[in-house]
């Protein structure tokens, strides 16, 4: 009896995508990281990790925006154990807003290089380590060879790595498996109070190999991703649990 022809194909993607970054997904181990929606987008609907993921940032609000985004996703990666780097020659990030996302401040050890030549040094020796949940890496550029170090890196390592792209050019050709870009969207109150909310974010994936790019708006609440439009309903949830 002929095998059917969806069951190729996904014997050849499961034999194909190890040789182009994805071996970490396939596996039995791998960290379950759930991006709701967004799920969708990656092979096999699995986040890619063991992989560089690169972030198009243009100002300080989109840096924070992304930082934010960021801070979710490896709270994931660090669950009960594990540590980051994060590594910048300009840094501006404020510890303690990463226990808002379930993460001991005391778990990211912030590096602070003198130029961008030590940064990308620094990210690629760090990418190297075993053991590391994530390392996260703030550079000017990312040119093609760079990015395919750092890609060789995580393959062996299977450390999962983000990096803040802050170039005012164009967006070139790169090795990353992903590119994303992420802006600020209007925060979910919280009982109505002025000033407070859950975060949201309109989150573009640009390019992602094998994948399908999209744009969605998303929102973290009570330490999960969440569609923004389905938010009302988690809240109302999440009263009832705790009232």
């Amino acid at each position: 009896m002929a095998q059917p022809a969806s069951d190729i194909i996904r014997q050849l993607q499961h034999e194909i995508l190890p040789l182009q970054g994805y071996r970490s997904v396939l596996g039995e181990s791998a960290v379950k990281i759930d991006l709701n929606i967004i799920n969708t987008a990656f092979p096999n609907a699995i986040f890619p990790t063991g992989a560089i993921h690169e972030f198009m940032v243009n100002s300080a609000q989109g840096k924070a925006a992304t930082s934010g985004f960021i801070a979710g996703i490896i709270s994931f990666l660090m669950k009960e154990e594990g540590v980051v780097l994060w590594i910048s020659a300009e840094p501006a990030i404020f510890p303690p807003a990463f226990g808002f996302f379930n993460i001991d401040p005391h778990r990211i050890i912030f590096i602070d290089p003198r130029n961008q030549r030590e940064v990308a040094w620094a990210v690629e020796e760090a990418l190297k380590l075993q053991g590391l949940a994530a390392v996260i890496g703030e550079m000017r550029e990312l040119d093609f060879i760079t990015s395919r170090r750092l890609q060789l890196a995580v393959e062996k390592s299977r450390v999962t790595g983000f990096l803040l792209n802050h170039s005012k050019k164009k967006t070139n050709t790169n090795a990353a498996l992903c590119r994303w870009q992420i802006t600020a969207a209007p925060s979910i109150p919280i009982d109505d109070l002025p000033g407070i909310g859950y975060p949201c974010w309109k989150v573009d994936l640009l390019k992602v190999r094998n994948g399908r790019p999209g744009s969605w708006e998303i929102a973290w609440i009570n330490g999960q991703f969440a569609v923004a439009n389905d938010t009302p309903v988690l809240i109302q949830e999440l009263h009832k649990k705790t009232g």
